[in-house]
């Protein structure tokens, strides 16, 4: 391994501290493949220097309110070996614009509906603008619904 390989090379309490997130942070996204690391002869984590730059965006995107199995498909599409380029993360910015987009709709729809609801705490089956808007679970039959699927589609 030369100098300039080696020093590349952070081991995971320097990503840590650089990211702002704590070591056990790290960790886990690295169990969820959202990051990679080597291993070292003493079996210590390395982690390439352009995991700062993925970390940053994990970290983002969940502020965007994406899942982090979305954040990891939008990974996978990254190059492994190298940093990715302003064209790369431009792509990924691209990608998840409708996914965005939709969901800022969803958040109006929902805000725009619950100035009938506060205080009323009838939480009808049949008439509730958030929980079943125009009755429209009816049509999928009996059980219970989750309110958010309702709003993407409504």
């Amino acid at each position: 391994m030369d100098q300039r390989h080696k020093d590349d090379l952070l081991p995971v309490g320097e990503i840590a501290h650089r990211a702002g997130i704590s070591v056990p942070t790290v960790r886990f996204y690295e169990e969820r493949g959202l990051i990679a690391s080597t291993r070292t002869a003493g079996n210590q984590r390395r982690f390439a220097r352009h995991t700062l730059r993925r970390i940053a965006y994990v970290r983002a995107a969940q502020r965007f309110g994406l899942s982090l199995a979305e954040i990891r498909e939008a990974l996978d599409t990254l190059p492994a070996d190298r940093a990715p380029t302003k064209g790369d993360w431009a792509r990924l910015s691209r990608r998840w614009h409708d996914v965005l987009q939709e969901r800022i709709k969803a958040l109006e729809r929902l805000r725009d509906t619950t100035d009938g609801c506060i205080g009323c705490g009838c939480l009808s089956t049949t008439r509730c603008p958030i929980y079943n808007t125009d009755d429209e679970l009816a049509a999928t039959g009996s059980g219970a619904r989750r309110w958010p699927d309702a709003l993407r589609e409504g």
